[in-house]
């Protein structure tokens, strides 16, 4: 049987990555193999975002350059949020064979089996119980160290800026006993590292007759997997993550030090109009109570500068917040009005693209200044790292991450990725800290 090439690129967030993986064991089980050369595939797949509007322009023009394979034979497709939200435009436009929304994997089988030249096929439809919970993914990470499990699908938040709910539906939680499966497969092939992801994993509650698990207790039995896997996660939303999360985490050794943590902005007032169901005083709790609990816990954020309304007062308790916190570092955007969300219904999008740019390069300078000290502040530490491969810009030199998901580079030839090693911080950047090897 002559098996087919599928290429596929993945845009935005690591839940498209695993979702990737999920679509690739899909179809290796349909008679396609993955290949890494769009030329000569014979199914190009793009796997796609819509939290921004420069998402989704770059994927216009990567559709653009698909002209000429496509033109040779190969089947375009567009998966995830772009092909849920812009179903009708993308079919309209004449660029692309498939459109599949992201609980529609299941099916591509068959859609591919029934694809034609001018005959585009679609399923868009949302589920509420799809979690691909019983589909070993194929693994597209070059090191073999870290890997992504996803213990949920979709979101109930409604934050008014964010078109999630729309794209991927109402949230729903995977079996735990398919996740821990899962991470004890990933480190019997030989991975050190699993990331447990979700729009808002503090959420993830699984109910049965037997039992009823929450995200704290599925953290402590993916960590009792084994002591050397890592258990890391995202991404935490301020309003649920519970002191026995906190708590659980500074008790497990293996579980990372790190937390994502997205405040968008310091204004109480931004934050009511933003949905986000806290204030600037409640975010500052968690962040007072986790490090409390855990010292050396990295923190890391996501900023939105311009949201509707927003005045200069506002602004300033943003900068105020980032300042107070002192982030490791954070994704900083301006912000990008998204059709049918609630703040495009209710809120006009008020502040002047000039004075969005300047306040998002006014966060982004405080915010470099605070990576700045908080990676020199780790100068004459050890850290525990976990070996990735060879840094890029030096290839006799290895790097990997610590606990608190800080890069760190060293030399060591010798080494493989998915040892364990101690390093002595001896100098630092804003992204990076230098370090040397200790004795093995």
């Amino acid at each position: 049987m002559h098996r087919k090439k599928v290429y596929i690129e993945t845009y935005g967030c690591q839940m498209n990555v695993s979702d990737s993986e999920v679509v690739l064991s899909i179809l290796q089980d349909a008679g396609y193999d993955r290949t890494l050369e769009m030329d000569g595939a014979d199914l190009i797949l793009v796997n796609t975002c819509s939290i921004r509007d420069n998402a989704e322009q770059r994927i216009w023009g990567r559709l653009e350059q698909m002209h000429s394979p496509r033109r040779r034979g190969a089947a375009v497709g567009i998966l995830g949020c772009m092909a849920e939200r812009l179903k009708d435009k993308l079919i309209e436009s004449g660029k692309v064979d498939l459109v599949a929304g992201p609980d529609a994997y299941r099916k591509l089988p068959s859609l591919l089996e029934n694809l034609s030249p001018g005959n585009p096929r679609i399923d868009v439809l949302l589920s509420h119980e799809e979690t691909y919970a019983d589909i070993v993914p194929v693994r597209t990470d070059r090191n073999g160290v870290s890997a992504f499990i996803s213990i949920m699908r979709g979101c109930n938040n409604v934050c008014s800026y964010c078109v999630v709910p729309y794209t991927r539906g109402a949230e729903r939680s995977r079996d735990p006993e398919t996740i821990v499966a899962e991470a004890r497969d990933v480190f019997s092939k030989g991975y050190r590292e699993v990331t447990l992801l979700g729009q808002n994993v503090d959420s993830y509650l699984w109910k049965s007759a037997r039992e009823t698990v929450n995200f704290a207790e599925l953290l402590r039995r993916v960590a009792a997997t084994d002591p050397l896997l890592r258990v890391r996660f995202a991404t935490s939303h301020p309003k649920d993550i519970s002191d026995e999360v906190i708590d659980t985490m500074a008790s497990t050794p293996n579980i990372c030090r790190h937390i994502h943590l997205p405040v968008q902005s310091g204004s109480s007032r931004m934050l009511e109009l933003m949905r986000r169901k806290y204030d600037r005083q409640w975010y500052l709790e968690r962040v007072r109570k986790i490090r409390e609990a855990m010292q050396d816990c990295g923190l890391t954020t996501d900023v939105i500068a311009g949201f509707c309304s927003e005045t200069e007062e506002d602004h300033a308790e943003t900068l105020s917040l980032m300042e107070e916190v002192g982030f490791d570092w954070a994704f900083m955007f301006e912000y990008s009005e998204r059709p049918g969300t609630l703040a495009a219904r209710h809120y006009p999008d008020d502040v002047p693209p000039e004075v969005k740019k300047r306040r998002l390069n006014e966060i982004i300078e405080l915010q470099n200044r605070k990576s700045l000290e908080s990676y020199r502040a780790d100068i004459g530490r050890e850290l525990e790292v976990l070996v990735e491969g060879p840094s890029k810009r030096n290839g006799r030199e290895m790097c990997g991450r610590a606990s608190s998901s800080k890069m760190c580079v060293f030399p060591g030839q010798n080494l493989k990725p998915g040892d364990y090693v101690t390093v002595k911080v001896i100098d630092a950047t804003s992204a990076t800290l230098i370090c040397t090897l200790m004795n093995r």
